[in-house]
């Protein structure tokens, strides 16, 4: 019986598909992970920046978005906003990283109302439980319910 000599050399060209369907998966894989490091870099400058604004938030905001500017490009970003509002700090930052150009927004300040002063009407953070509830201090005369 004689061999076909028809199918000859086609393992050949499945192997060049093949080689050409991993490379293109790996490309694909290698694009992925260069938009989720920009994305990443992004958000870690504009985290340290927003935090460095508002340390500084109570200088003024010129004084503040100057050392928010000076961390997000130490961290390898621009700076595209920043605002401050009291002792919060908004900012938003933007990395290129290749094709991308990913901007993320942060914001930063104090996370509630000094103890022992109320909350501010309609935030939804409550104040110090009352002196003399179970779940408070002790009470006025040092006596704990």
């Amino acid at each position: 019986m004689r061999a076909r000599r028809g199918d000859r050399g086609s393992a050949t060209v499945w192997t060049a598909f093949a080689a050409c369907a991993l490379c293109l998966v790996f490309g694909a894989v290698l694009v992925l992970g260069q938009a989720v490091t920009a994305r990443h870099r992004a958000g870690a400058a504009a985290d340290l920046a927003a935090l460095a604004a508002a340390d500084r938030a109570l200088w003024g905001e010129a004084e503040a978005c100057a050392v928010a500017d000076r961390v997000a490009e130490a961290q390898g970003a621009g700076l595209v906003r920043c605002q401050v509002r009291g002792e919060v700090a908004e900012v938003t930052a933007r990395v290129a990283g290749g094709p991308y150009a990913p901007e993320v927004r942060s914001r930063a300040g104090p996370a509630g109302p000094p103890p022992g002063l109320p909350a501010p009407p309609g935030t939804g953070v409550s104040g110090p439980p009352p002196a003399g509830s179970p779940e408070g201090p002790a009470g006025p005369r040092g006596e704990v319910p």
